[in-house]
């Protein structure tokens, strides 16, 4: 359908590992349009080369500039709801947790009780850690789980004391296990069209990343 659109990606770091074969890049081409930058993008699922490269929990994330969002809305009233989706975004515009609270959940009806679980593919910054901060403390009805891959700057005061405040105010932070990338690559990862659903392959490091990054997260809170 878009076949004709032959000038390059605009990004090329948009979540390609360095070794990705030619064909890859032509098929993703052909399936996704460039999308302009700082473009806050909602979809159903997301392309399994983003997944890899985004969520992989490795210690120095370079050129993993984005962050990807999959979440789990449940929404308990008379009826409970259930919903689900993706936003990823670009870090020079709306991050998109900013995004979630603006655009999933732009109000919280106080008759309803909202459990949230959001996958990440790393915590959030200071500015969006203190949103989300403020919108729990605002709505009590709001339970919110956050599963990351890697800690953000986790090094740097401000976002230690940012990730306190969020456990104070109620929201649950976990580091992603290797179940939990499993979760995710089933639930939100786009599956080739007519073949068997791929089954997740753990990368290497998968278990030690983690068990690292649950030390770091467990000393500072």
């Amino acid at each position: 359908k878009m076949a004709e659109k032959q000038e390059e990606p605009s990004n090329t770091q948009n979540g390609e590992p360095d070794n990705a074969e030619e064909g890859e890049e032509k098929k993703k081409k052909l399936k996704r349009e460039d999308l302009p930058p700082f473009e806050i993008v909602t979809g159903e699922r997301l392309p399994a080369i983003f997944f890899k490269f985004q969520f992989r929990n490795v210690e120095y994330s370079s050129g993993r500039n984005k962050t990807f969002l999959c979440y789990v809305l449940e929404t308990q009233g008379k009826e409970s709801v259930t919903s689900r989706g993706y936003l990823e975004d670009e870090h020079a515009a709306a991050h998109a947790e900013m995004a979630f609270f603006n655009t999933i959940l732009p109000k919280c009806e106080s008759s309803l009780r909202y459990n949230i679980t959001w996958y990440v593919s790393s915590s959030p910054c200071v500015t969006c850690a203190d949103r989300i901060t403020e919108t729990l403390r605002k709505n009590k009805n709001l339970r919110l789980t956050i599963m990351v891959g890697r800690l953000f700057m986790w090094e740097e005061p401000e976002m230690q004391a940012a990730l306190k405040k969020m456990k104070s105010a109620g929201c649950k932070l976990r580091i992603m296990k290797p179940q939990d990338f499993e979760y995710v690559w089933q639930n939100f990862v786009e599956q080739e069209e007519g073949e068997e659903a791929k089954a997740f392959v753990p990368w290497e490091d998968i278990q030690e990343n983690f068990q690292y990054y649950e030390e770091k997260l467990a000393e500072i809170l």
